[in-house]
């Protein structure tokens, strides 16, 4: 099952055949710059365009992918995924975005969340 999700991840968030994520495409969805995306998920920007780094960007990217993919299944609308990542604060979080707890380290808690969400119990 996890790697049919995976699958499913690269390839709406994969490039041109390739098995590995793409920093681009995640990056365009948020609108932010590879600088910006590099710093969010905790790897250096030269790491995003190194070959030998695809691995690592992978597992770097793989939990904000994950995050987006399961709010947009929600909502309908994987730019609203986006919007509501960058700016709607999680309740219980002292006002923080998904944005920010990714920044953190957090991003299993965002995945918490919305799973609570999306079981019909209300953070």
């Amino acid at each position: 099952m996890a790697s049919m999700a995976l699958a499913f991840h690269a390839s709406r968030f994969g490039e041109g055949g390739s098995p590995f994520l793409s920093p681009r495409r995640v990056a365009e969805l948020l609108g932010v710059t590879l600088s910006e995306l590099a710093a969010l998920i905790g790897v250096a920007r030269n790491t995003l365009a190194a070959k030998t780094g695809a691995r690592k960007v992978d597992a770097a990217l793989s939990p904000v992918v994950r995050i987006l993919t399961m709010a947009g299944e929600m909502s309908g609308d994987e730019r609203r995924a986006a919007i509501w990542f960058k700016h709607q604060p999680i309740p219980g979080w002292a006002g923080k975005t998904a944005y920010d707890l990714v920044r953190e380290g957090k991003a299993d808690k965002v995945l918490a969340y919305l799973e609570a969400v999306r079981s019909g119990v209300y953070a």
